[in-house]
């Protein structure tokens, strides 16, 4: 497990990213990593994902507990972080945020299509939605802590995506994959052009057997 200061380095740099790539917007989103066991960092509320200073990262361990009165508070959002890290202990790092087309599409009924290419196949074979709940409510924290196992890629009705992985720069990745197959979605069918993608027993072929990575283990329980 990288040190407490990597982590923050790592969390500050994605905040970054996640604005030059247009993943993010104004005091939208908020991100988070574990560091230990059971404590996790996580951007203090009303923050600025695009220019985060160390005081606007927040550690917490499970009960809510804040480690150090002099920071700020952590995000409202706690609870859909928590949420993921008590039901997926291999989870390393959970990002929330509201890109352009990857909430077009959550505040609608498309379905997002797993089988165009590489990465769409891998990082985007699980999805599932939460009905709307209020931002930062007990309830929306529930409603993830629901669907969690089943997916690593949560669509939020009229309000986001929640994106989560095993490190910060896998769930980077699924979260730029996700709105560039959203893109891909929209612009298609904006202009009528008819996507041919690859049939199923291809998928599972190339999750199996590709070795691109190893094969995510899905608890369906």
């Amino acid at each position: 497990m990288p040190s407490v200061d990597i982590i923050m380095k790592q969390l500050q740099h994605t905040g970054q990213y996640m604005m030059q790539y247009g993943l993010a917007w104004g005091n939208a989103g908020n991100i988070s990593a574990r560091t230990e066991g059971d404590r996790y960092m996580i951007t203090a509320s009303g923050t600025f994902l695009g220019e985060l200073e160390d005081q606007d990262l927040v550690e917490c361990d499970m009960s809510g507990a804040v480690n150090g009165t002099e920071r700020k508070m952590p995000s409202k959002e706690t609870p859909m972080h928590r949420a993921v890290y008590e039901s997926r202990p291999e989870i390393g790092a959970v990002l929330h945020a509201s890109p352009f087309y990857s909430t077009l599409v959550a505040c609608s009924d498309i379905e997002i299509p797993s089988n165009w290419f590489v990465e769409t196949m891998y990082y985007l074979e699980k999805i599932e939605r939460v009905p709307y709940y209020h931002p930062g409510s007990a309830a929306l924290g529930e409603g993830v802590r629901e669907k969690a196992k089943h997916a690593n890629i949560l669509l939020l009705e009229n309000h986001g995506v929640l994106v989560y992985d095993t490190s910060i720069r896998e769930a980077r990745m699924a979260l730029q994959t996700l709105e560039m197959a959203c893109r891909m979605l929209v612009v298609s069918q904006s202009a009528n052009i008819a996507m041919a993608g690859l049939s199923r027993d291809t998928e599972m072929d190339f999750l199996e057997k590709a070795g691109y990575k190893p094969r995510r283990n899905w608890d369906l329980s």
